[in-house]
C-alpha cells in the first residue's frame, strides 16, 4: 500500500483530476474498458485526458485499479 500512496502523492492536481474522471466513468460503467485477452482484466484508455486504467471487477462488483497518467 505504501508505494501506491507515495505515487499518488506525486500526482499534480491536474493529473489527479484527469485520473478521477476516468475512475468515475469506470465506476458508473465497469464494462467500459476493453477485455484483456486470456485474463479477467479490462483496459480503459482515455486519449483526450491521457489516462490508461487497467482494472479488474470482482464478483461483488468491486473494482481494483492500476492506472497510468501520461505527462
Amino acid at each position: 500500500m505504501e508505494p501506491a500512496l507515495s505515487q499518488l502523492a506525486k500526482l499534480t492536481a491536474t493529473e489527479t483530476h484527469r485520473l478521477d474522471r476516468a475512475i468515475v466513468a469506470i465506476s458508473v460503467n465497469p464494462e467500459l474498458g476493453t477485455p484483456v485477452s486470456g485474463t479477467l482484466l479490462r483496459d480503459y484508455v482515455d486519449d483526450v485526458d491521457g489516462v490508461r486504467v487497467i482494472y479488474y471487477v470482482t464478483a461483488l462488483r468491486q473494482i481494483t485499479i492500476v492506472a497510468y497518467v501520461e505527462a
